[in-house]
C-alpha cells in the first residue's frame, strides 16, 4: 500500500483526528517559513530575526520591532489565501472527523478556510490589545493607528502573539494537550518539530496512528506509523473526502 492510500485508510477509520501544524502549512499560501533555506532566519538583517521577535527587543527597540513585524510578518499575510491543506482540514472538521487544529502559525488562514476549533499556540496577528488599558483591536484597526500603534488612552498596542522569552497561554496548552491525548489519529504537518515547548505536546498522544508529513525529516519520524516527505497541501489534496 502506498503512503497516500495508507493515510486515506487511517482517516477513513478515525473519528477524533487532530492536526498539529507549523509554518510549512502556510508556505503554499506564499508565506515564508522561518528555518528553511529561503526562510526568514536565513535573511540578512541588522539583528537576528529571533532577537527582533523577542519580548525584550519589543520593549527596548519598539520602532525596529514594528518595522520588521509589519514588513515581514503582517504584510505577506494580508495578501495570502488558504491553500489546499487549510481547506481539506476544514472539510474534515465539517464532516465530524477532525476535532481540532493545533497550529504554531499566527496568520489566521485556518479560520479563513472554515475551521472552527483552532488552537493557536503562538497567538494571532488578527488580535491586538493595548498594554495599558487592555482595549482590543483588530489588525485593520491596529494598522490605522500608525507605524507604532498607540491606544486612545496613550498605551502601546501590541499584537497578541507569543514572542520569544514569553510563555504560551495556559488555557491553550491545556486544550491542546487534551485534544492530542484524546485523538485516535494525530497528523503532524509542515513543521520541523524543533520549537519547544510546542513540539513536546506530541508526547501526549496515546494512539498508534501518528502521521508526519513534512518536506524534511523530523525527530519524530522514528515514532510515526507513517511518514510522508512532501508539501502538506499537495499530500492532503490527493485524499478522497
Amino acid at each position: 500500500m502506498d503512503t497516500i492510500a495508507q493515510l486515506q485508510q487511517y482517516i477513513d477509520q478515525s473519528s477524533r483526528i487532530v492536526f498539529f501544524g507549523g509554518a510549512g502549512v502556510s508556505t503554499e499560501s506564499g508565506i515564508k517559513d522561518f528555518r528553511s533555506v529561503d526562510g526568514l532566519y536565513h535573511m540578512k538583517y541588522k539583528y537576528n530575526p529571533e532577537t527582533i521577535l523577542s519580548h525584550s527587543f519589543f520593549l527596548n527597540h519598539t520602532e525596529e520591532f514594528f518595522e520588521f513585524y509589519m514588513d515581514k510578518i503582517v504584510q505577506p499575510t494580508q495578501n495570502a489565501a488558504p491553500n489546499t491543506a487549510h481547506t481539506v482540514l476544514a472539510q474534515l472538521e465539517a464532516q465530524g472527523k477532525l476535532s481540532a487544529v493545533i497550529t504554531q502559525n499566527i496568520d489566521g488562514l485556518h479560520q479563513m478556510a472554515g475551521s472552527r476549533n483552532v488552537l493557536e499556540l503562538h497567538g494571532s496577528i488578527h488580535r491586538n490589545y493595548c498594554m495599558k488599558c487592555g482595549a482590543k483591536y483588530s489588525l485593520a484597526e491596529t494598522l490605522a493607528h500608525g507605524d507604532i500603534p498607540h491606544c486612545k488612552c496613550g498605551g502601546l498596542i501590541r499584537p497578541d502573539v507569543v514572542l520569544y522569552e514569553e510563555p504560551l497561554n495556559d488555557t491553550i496548552i491545556t486544550k491542546a494537550i487534551h485534544a492530542i491525548s484524546s485523538a485516535d489519529l494525530l497528523i503532524v504537518g509542515g513543521t520541523s518539530l524543533t520549537v519547544y515547548p510546542a513540539a513536546g505536546f506530541l508526547d501526549f498522544y496515546q494512539g498508534n496512528k501518528l502521521v508526519v508529513i513534512n518536506l524534511d525529516n523530523t525527530s519524530y519520524d522514528s515514532k510515526a506509523a507513517l511518514t510522508i516527505n512532501g508539501k502538506i497541501g499537495e499530500v492532503l489534496g490527493q485524499l478522497a473526502l
